[in-house]
Parts: C-alpha cells; sequence; structure tokens
C-alpha cells in the first residue's frame, strides 16, 4: 500500500527557527536515563559510557537542522554535516559508521521508543525533530550491544510531553547561503492529555554549488492516563524534501580550487563544460511519515512497556554517470525509486525482586522489525536530455526482516552494581527481481547472533566510581551491500557479517561541586569488517575484510566556575586500523573516514538573571584517509572556532529570547566529511566558511 499511514498535511507553517527553549542547563549528571540497562539511573550510576543532551544544548542558540548541531560535544562521535541535504549526516561512534555513504549505519537511532533505523541497520538522522527534543543520550561501548544489529552505539531522541497551560510559540530565523527557518508549535495538558504539535519549514541556498534544498516537517504527540499508573504516548512525524539538490563529492584538486565548486563533467560538450552535478541535476526527494504509540503500565515496582509503529518512505533521486549513453547491461539504472513500507513491535516486561540482600531488576522482551520495498531503477537520460527518467533498468522487491529477543538483568547491593543482557539476533533479506534483461539478482539470506554483555560498577567513594564491562556485537550487510557480487554478479550470496569483542574500563567523579568528569579507555576487535570488493559497470559491491583493531580513550569534563561561567571539554584519541592485510591495503592502515583524534570545548557564561549569555566554542579533527590503502590524499586536520550569544525577556504572558550565532569566526577553509572509498576519487565535501545565524522567538502561554 502506496503511502501506508501517511499523514495527509504538514502542519501549519510559519516562524521558527532555532529560538532558544530552555535555559542554559547545569551538568545534567542527575538526569535518569534508560539507555543501557533499561532501569533508570543517573550517569553517574550506570557501568557505560553515556552522555545526555539536555534541551538547552539542542536548542540553545541552534537552528535545530541537524543532530550534528548538539552532538559535536559528545566524546567518542563523530557528527559531520555533510552540507548535502540529499545525503543526511554522517555520524560515527568510535569508527563504526564512518564508512557509510549516506544515512547512518553502525550506530543505532531511536526516537521515543521507536527505531529510526530499519532492520538492515541503516537509518535517517534528519527524521529526528530537534525542535521537541527533550533530550538525547548517546551511549557507546559494549552496552549499546544489547540493541541489536549495530556495532557502535545508540543515539536515543526523547521528545517533550505536553504539560501546563496550554502556550503557543513561534521562531523566525535567518543566515549565511539564504539559509532560514520558521516553525511553529503549540503544547499544553487538557484534563489527563497531553499534546504537542509542530510544523517546521527550512530552506537554503547551500554552501557548496548545486545544493539547495527545502525539509518541511511536522509532528504531534498525545500524552493520556486511561489506566491508574498507566501511559500511553500516540507519536506521528512527517519529512518531505522535494528535488533537494545534490552536490556530490569532489576530487583534491577541485577543492584546492574552489571548496564551493562542483566537480566538471570531462565528456560534456558544451564550454565551457558543466559540473556533473549541473549537467544530471542530481537530486533527491523523500517523503516520509510514521505513527507509533507506546504503553507503560506499572506493577508497583513491574512494568509492562509495548510500542508498535508504522511507516512508509518514498525516495526517488537521480544519481551522475559520466558515460550514460555507454552503460553497460548490467548497470541497474541512474535514477533509484523505490517505496518502503515498514512496521514493527517491542514488547518488554520488567521484573523486580529482592536477591541477597540487594534489588534484581530483570527485563524480558522481544523486538520484531520488517521493511518491503518496491525497487524500480531507470536511465537517467533520454536522448540527449539528462537529469530525466528515461527506460526502465530495474524492478525487484526487497524485504528486511528482524526477530530479536533479548533479556537484560541488574543487581545492585550497597557499592555494587552488577549488569548481565542477551539478544539473539535473527536478520532475513530476500530479493525478487523481475526485471532479467540485465541478470536475475534475486537471492535471499538470512543471519543469526547472540550477542551477550556484561558489566560491573564499584562505587569506591560517593564522589567516585568505576566501571568495566565486555560485549559481543554484530553488523549485518545492509540491503545496499548485498545486491550485488563482483562488477557483474547478482545477489551477494558470500557476505558475511562483521562480528566484534568489545572491552571498556572507565571511571566517573565528582571532584568538587558543580564539576564532573567521566573517562574511558576501550578496545575492539572485528571480523569481517565490510568493505567496497568493485565497482564498475554501475553496480558497486563489497567483501569481507579480515580483521581490524580499535583502541582509543574519551574524556569529558563539565564544570561550573562561579560567576556564571562554565566549561565543557570533550576529547577522543582512537586508533584504528586493519588488523590484517588484504589486496593492496597492509597491515596497520588507517580505517578510513575516522580521525585519531578530535575534541571539543566550550567556555560558556550566564548572568544571575540567566537573561543574558554568551559562549565560545571550539573543535578539532585530526586528519581523515578517505580510502583503505591511504595511498590518496587525506583530509587535512583541522580547528574552527564559533561564538554565540543570547537574550531573553518576560512580560506578562509573553516570553522572546533572540539570539546570534558565529561559526568558523576565522574562517578557515577545511574539509568537513569525506566519501569513503569513491571510485572516482571524489572523497572532500568541504566545510562553510565564516557563516552566521540570527533567530527570535516569542511564546504566550494563556
Amino acid at each position: 500500500m502506496k503511502h501506508l499511514f501517511r499523514l495527509n498535511a504538514v502542519a501549519a507553517l510559519c516562524a521558527a527557527g532555532s529560538a532558544m527553549a530552555a535555559e542554559e542547563a547545569s551538568v545534567p549528571q542527575d538526569t535518569v536515563v534508560i539507555s543501557a540497562t533499561r532501569v533508570g539511573h543517573t550517569i553517574f550510576d550506570m557501568p557505560a559510557a553515556i552522555d545526555v543532551i539536555d534541551a538547552a544544548r539542542i536548542t540553545e542558540t541552534q537552528p535545530r537542522v541537524n543532530a550534528s548541531e548538539a552532538l559535536a560535544a559528545v566524546p567518542g562521535l563523530v557528527a559531520a554535516n555533510r552540507q548535502n541535504y540529499a545525503q543526511d549526516l554522517q555520524i560515527s561512534s568510535r569508527g563504526f559508521g564512518a564508512r557509510s555513504a549516506f544515512g547512518v549505519r553502525g550506530v543505532k537511532l531511536i526516537t521515543d521508543g521507536i527505531p529510526a533505523s530499519m532492520p538492515d541497520g541503516q537509518g535517517q538522522a534528519a527524521t529526528f525533530n530537534l525542535d521537541m527534543a527533550e533530550r538525547i543520550e548517546v551511549l557507546r561501548g559494549p552496552f549499546s550491544a544489547i540493541y541489536g544489529n549495530h556495532s557502535g552505539g545508540v543515539v536515543q531522541l526523547f521528545t517533550r510531553e505536553g504539560d501546563g497551560a496550554p502556550s503557543i510559540e513561534t521562531s523566525l530565523s535567518a543566515g549565511s547561503y539564504g539559509s532560514r527557518k520558521a516553525d511553529l508549535n503549540a503544547q499544553g495538558k487538557l484534563g489527563n492529555v497531553g499534546y504537542v504539535i509542530d510544523g517546521s519549514r527550512f530552506e537554503t541556498d547551500g554552501y557548496r554549488a548545486h545544493s539547495a534544498a527545502t525539509r518541511d516537517q511536522a509532528y504531534a504527540k498525545l500524552t493520556l492516563a486511561p489506566l491508574a499508573d498507566a501511559k500511553l504516548n500516540i507519536v506521528a512525524n512527517a519529512l518531505r524534501q522535494n528535488d533537494t539538490q545534490d552536490p556530490l563529492g569532489v576530487t583534491w584538486a577541485t577543492w584546492q580550487r574552489d571548496p564551493r565548486a562542483g566537480e566538471t563533467d570531462s565528456t560534456d560538450t558544451q564550454t565551457p563544460k558543466r559540473t556533473l552535478a549541473d549537467r544530471y541535476n542530481t537530486r533527491k526527494s523523500i517523503d516520509h511519515q510514521q505513527i507509533g504509540a507506546s504503553w507503560e503500565q506499572r506493577f508497583g515496582d513491574d512494568k509492562l512497556r509495548a510500542t508498535a509503529y508504522g511507516g512508509n518512505r518514498s525516495v526517488i533521486q537521480y544519481q551522475a554517470f559520466s558515460k550514460a549513453f555507454q552503460a553497460p547491461p548490467t548497470h541497474s539504472g541512474g535514477v533509484v525509486d523505490f517505496d518502503r513500507d515498514f512496521y514493527g513491535i517491542d514488547v518488554n516486561w520488567l521484573h523486580v525482586a529482592a536477591l541477597a540482600g540487594g534489588r534484581l531488576s530483570t527485563t524480558i522482551g522481544i523486538e520484531y522489525g520488517r521493511s518491503s520495498d518496491a525497487r524500480k531503477g531507470y536511465e537517467n537520460f533520454i536522448g540527449t536530455q539528462f537529469g530525466v527518467k528515461g527506460a526502465l533498468r530495474r524492478d525487484e522487491d526487497d524485504k528486511v526482516t528482524n526477530t530479536d529477543p533479548y533479556l537484560q538483568t541488574e543487581w545492585q547491593s550497597g557499592p555494587w552494581l552488577l549488569s548481565a543482557g542477551l539478544r539473539h539476533s535473527s536478520v532475513m533479506f530476500s530479493v525478487d527481481d523481475h526485471f532479467l534483461g540485465n541478470g536475475n539478482d534475486s537471492g535471499s539470506l538470512s543471519y543469526s547472533r547472540t550477542t551477550p554483555v556484561a558489566g560491573v560498577m564499584y562505587q569506591l567513594s560517593p564522589v567516585l566510581h568505576a566501571y568495566a564491562s565486555a560485549a559481543r556485537g554484530f553488523e549485518t550487510p545492509t540491503l545496499n551491500e548485498l545486491f550485488y557480487s563482483g562488477t557483474g554478479g547478482g545477489f551477494n550470496f558470500r557476505l558475511q557479517p562483521a562480528t566484534s569483542t568489545h572491552l571498556e574500563a572507565g571511571v566517573k567523579a565528582r571532584p568538587a561541586e558543580g564539576t564532573s568528569l567521566n573517562a574511558a579507555v576501550f578496545e575492539v576487535r572485528t571480523r569481517d569488517e565490510l568493505v567496497v570488493d568493485a565497482s564498475s559497470g554501475g553496480r558497486t559491491s563489497y567483501r569481507n575484510a579480515g580483521r581490524t583493531l580499535r583502541q582509543g580513550l574519551e574524556l569529558s569534563l563539565d564544570s561550573s566556575l562561579g560567576y556564571g561561567l562554565s566549561t565543557r571539554v570533550a576529547v577522543t584519541s582512537l586508533r584504528a586500523v586493519y588488523d590484517s592485510a588484504f589486496g593492496a591495503v597492509l597491515k596497520g592502515s588507517r580505517l578510513p573516514g575516522i580521525p585519531n583524534a578530535n575534541a571539543y570545548g566550550e567556555l560558556a557564561w550566564r548572568a544571575a538573571e540567566g537573561r543574558y549569555g554568551a559562549a565560545l566554542e571550539a573543535l578539532a579533527s585530526s586528519k581523515i584517509y578517505a580510502e583503505d590503502a591511504n595511498a590518496d590524499q587525506a583530509a587535512p586536520g583541522y580547528g574552527v572556532l564559533n561564538a554565540r550569544v543570547h537574550a531573553s525577556q518576560q512580560w506578562q504572558g509573553w516570553r522572546f529570547k533572540q539570539f546570534l550565532r558565529l561559526n568558523n569566526l576565522l574562517d578557515k577553509h577545511y574539509i568537513g566529511s569525506v566519501i569513503v572509498g569513491d571510485t572516482n576519487k571524489r572523497y572532500y565535501e568541504a566545510a562553510p566558511g565564516r557563516n552566521w545565524i540570527l533567530g527570535a522567538s516569542a511564546q504566550y502561554q494563556f
């Protein structure tokens, strides 16, 4: 059914962009989180590397367009804004996910308990509604294994619930490169029904050539209490991007000549020659909508939680090929067109009991997900006209399902906390090819693994906790990685999932009032890492590359200095290398797309009454290789400075806010992200020079 669960309209749009939805908060160490153990604890009391980004950091002085705005302050995580809204963000955790050419893989995305990642592990961070965010929990390391098919971590967004007297808020922002955003939202609580409604539009001309985009988002949430000790959340959201321009990557020579320019098409007969993006009008249209419901019922200390969701995602993408007329018979076309229906459930039961003088909490549950694609491919030319839908080259039905029972238990007594879990993941892929003119690409595969995890935390003192944890993880190929084997072959029956062993140890300290320190060291050994095998004739195939090794250190420090001053520092050191040779890749070669060091720091000030504030931010990253052999030019390391100021006023029932953000104050020219392993060596995606954004909002509470 096309457009299953479609939301009929994007809500009325008006003002919005980047207003401040909450006061700048103190260090969120006492925030209760549910990631890792599924039992509520503060970050300080969990045997895992986990950070919470509160509403203030997500919304304050930010346009709330990309999750990378807030994720920059999290150690162990790299969240790159590619300046390409056709391909979404690049998010990697401890190096997992850096290879993804589009979307997010290797890191599981969840919103309000509902997966934003498909059963094959591919997800889209653009579906996050940041305007209504309450917090983001970022889990890294061994305990992410309890969430199934991925290896790097879990990023969970939790949105606000309607509460208190009704209010309405509108906000507007505008900035460099024709960027502007408008948002209108309303929230409140009537009786025992809380409601939140939000609609926004974001537009940009884009920093890079041929990178304009328009994004409409709509969101609604109802919170009900139909029974005693019960809560029902119903959430619906929609994302629409029509003809979002794709600037593509560029070669090193092109980036050096002009960071904003596109790559010239050498086969173009015009003078001057057009860029590939312009000649083929590379672009993508996305129409995504879903609805979900979660039920929580408490029975004393015990709790039942059930979540169900469903939705539809339609995508049409126009790609660039420089030799369209000579496309070989194996080519599946330069136009990707698919319509996906997806749905799933997650049901779990938490039981709490006394055991050996302590408290035993056990969660047992099962998760099921399914996606079904009607996928077609077309030539991207008709005669001498390019960037149009031509002859059919692909017609198939693709299905992916996962069935994952899991068990997690935790025992806490005195200074000790012991936690262990087990998840058995079964993921099934099938392709039914109806277009046999270029060979039969039908096939099916299933993968299954049991992933255990265990951790222990000991309270050395009330202000110093130490922990250690270990897990086995696995990551299946995505559907796109299974489509082809070799340069002309069909479905890749030989591809195996990557399996990994994770070890972590850390300390969490509160050495002084208003100061917190988190530090973790880790090692991850992976077998059968997925890499590009061949790319020719319009088909990219993948292979398993043997062993890899990741060893790293993560450190974060938050401190309130007095006089309204506060600091945040997040530092990551990561050695990610191939631990065995393959092909032309030597043992010890760096994994592409992963810096071996990156850091974030800020010094912030807020007036005592909270009406004014300012901050200076610093971001730095070491160089990044773009391909496995480390033979081509690496993207150089960089350091940039940002500044922000904000103000707020209150008048009767009105609250007004304003902010100004200046990014890249020193106007550095640098490469913000790379496209790993691009066959044409168009690896590089430039980041903006000095840029600004100005925003204001007005809220009225009835």
